[in-house]
This record gives structure tokens, C-alpha cells and sequence, in this order.
């Protein structure tokens, strides 16, 4: 069964489950009375937790080193959602597993899409126009890049969103939110002009890029990188392995454009890009943090740490 259609398999037969079992998936009663939240993936649920503090208890859907693209609800995620007076998403066609998790809960919870107002793109927007062999179909529709929270620009629409939100849902905190979001959005200021710092020590011919999935669109119109492609030629991890001319045409081009490396991701397996690797003769980086954060203690734990740290492996990389 392929890919896609197994995990909505899986997600009509959880959310069934949960309809009918409703009642035993009651949550209990909790001691303190902050709303409940519910973000869907970690790299949000960053987000939110820097903005909110402590003033809500929230759930993270997705957490490390998980991919949101493939991602089965449990009977519990359903319960969460249920009991939500908020809900955070990327949005983008990010989570297309969660209009159906939410009419099924019966949630009454308000949504609210962080990336609303940020300059969206497809996936063709991404590729190096230059490379003339790309297999492209005009008739085909190009895919929607949910990925913006690799333009830190883009995160700091996001954390505005994330602040009125939590405003709306508790107003009596509003001071304590704004004041919140104001000293994190300094913090990411700080980032975008590091990360353009770090990136200025890379020759703008070296500045190109392959990664698992089209994952770093965003990440290359912002910091000045051109993406030659990816092993999956997809936005989303759903995708099928690619085909053997898919293959012999991105190996191609990453021969002829003489880039010492490739990127493997913290959320992909890697056997995909060793083949690749091999057969282009380059190297691989150690994985970036793309779709996901790290599991505690590492580089990539926090949003900051992520960015900081994908940059410095990507320029060290292609030096």
C-alpha cells in the first residue's frame, strides 16, 4: 500500500475509534485551570512555548526527530485535540491529516494558522532554473512549500500570530504575552543577521544545495543558496524513492556543479543519500534539523540552536 494512502488508512481508522470511544478517552480533571493548547509539530510548539511561558499547558502533536509529512494521530492525539481551547499549525498543507482529526474529535477549539500573511512558494520556485534536465511536467501542479520557518523573517510573523492568539485565549495574560513575544522577536533579529554573517563567509558560487526533501526553499531565497535538488524531488517525505532517470539526472547535476556536499535530515533515513553520495563522489554532512527539533541536549533542541547550527554545518560543508 503506498505511503499516503496507508497513513490515511491509519487516520480513519484512529479517528473512527475515537468517535466511538469517546466517552472512555475522556480526559481526567487537572489540578491547575490554564487552557489547554494543542501545537502540531515541535518546531512550533518551540515557538509557542516562548511566547507563552507557562501560562498554558500545551501538546505537541509531532515531536523530535518526527516527520509531520508522515505522521499517524493516536486515539490520544485525538483526545487532546478534543479537550483544545487553542490550536496552533503551520498551515500550508503542512498537516493534511488534521482537517479530518478535528471534525472527528468534535473540537470546539479555535485554530489559528501562524503562517498567515507569509509570501508562500511552490516547490518549482525553489530548482535552479539553470539546470535544463529537470523532468518537469507544466501540466503537473506544482506543490505548496510548507517549510517557512527557514526564513527567520517568516518566524517572526509567526510568533506575532502566536501572541494574539494566546491573547485571545487569555486575556488577563496579554501583558505577560506581549512582553514575551517582543523579547523573542529581538532574539530572532539578532539570528537573521547572524545567519546572513555566517553565509557571507561562503563563496555565493558554493552556495548551492541537496538535501533529502525539498525542505530549504525558504532557507535559499532568504540567505542567498540555490537549491540543485533533492533525493526525493519532493516538498513532502511521502514521496516515493525516486526513479532510476530522476536518479541519474540529480547525480548529474550535482557532478557538474562541484559541490563537496550533500545533506542528509534529522526526520529521513539515510540510505537514500549514501546512494547518492556514492554515485556523485561527494560527502555527506551530518543531518540537518529541517521538519523537526532535536531531542533534548542536542543542537538543535530549540529553534535558535536549529538555525544556528544548520548554517554553520551547510557553510562548513560546502567550503
Amino acid at each position: 500500500m503506498p505511503r499516503r494512502s496507508r497513513r490515511f488508512f491509519i487516520t480513519t481508522l484512529i479517528i473512527g475509534m475515537f468517535a466511538f470511544g469517546a466517552g472512555l478517552l475522556a480526559a481526567p480533571a487537572l489540578a491547575d485551570d490554564k487552557p489547554a493548547v494543542v501545537v502540531t509539530f515541535s518546531i512550533l510548539g518551540d515557538l509557542v512555548k516562548q511566547v507563552a511561558g507557562d501560562k498554558v499547558r500545551f501538546v505537541v502533536l509531532v515531536g523530535p526527530d518526527s516527520d509531520t509529512h508522515t505522521y499517524e494521530p493516536t486515539p490520544g492525539d485525538a483526545n487532546a485535540i478534543a479537550n483544545a481551547k487553542l490550536i496552533f499549525e503551520n498551515g500550508l498543507e503542512f498537516e493534511n491529516w488534521l482537517d479530518k482529526l478535528y471534525a472527528a474529535s468534535g473540537s470546539k477549539a479555535t485554530r489559528v494558522v501562524v503562517t498567515e500573511g507569509v509570501k508562500s512558494h511552490k516547490m518549482s520556485d525553489d530548482v535552479d532554473p539553470s539546470n535544463k534536465d529537470l523532468d518537469k511536467n507544466p501540466d503537473e501542479k506544482a506543490e505548496t512549500d510548507p517549510h517557512a520557518w527557514h526564513d527567520v523573517k517568516n518566524v517572526i510573523i509567526m510568533v506575532r500570530h502566536i501572541q494574539e492568539g494566546l491573547t485571545q485565549l487569555d486575556p488577563a495574560d496579554a501583558d505577560t504575552f506581549k512582553a514575551n513575544a517582543v523579547a523573542y522577536t529581538k532574539q530572532l533579529e539578532a539570528l537573521d543577521a547572524d545567519l546572513v554573517d555566517m553565509v557571507n563567509k561562503l563563496p555565493v558560487a558554493r552556495r548551492k544545495l541537496v538535501t533529502t526533501h525539498d525542505a530549504l526553499g525558504y532557507f535559499a531565497r532568504r540567505y542567498g543558496f540555490v537549491v540543485l535538488g533533492s533525493g526525493l524531488n519532493s516538498i513532502s517525505t511521502e514521496s516515493a524513492d525516486p526513479s532510476a532517470k530522476e536518479m541519474t539526472e540529480l547525480i548529474n547535476r550535482i557532478r557538474n556543479s562541484g559541490v563537496p556536499t550533500i545533506f542528509l535530515e534529522n526526520i529521513q533515513n539515510s540510505k537514500l543519500m549514501e546512494q547518492i553520495s556514492t554515485e556523485a563522489h561527494v560527502k555527506i554532512s551530518p543531518p540537518l534539523f529541517t521538519d523537526a527539533l532535536g531531542k533534548p541536549g542536542t543542537d538543535g533542541d530549540t529553534y535558535l540552536k536549529l538555525m544556528r547550527y544548520n548554517v554553520k554545518t551547510i557553510v562548513e560543508g560546502l567550503k
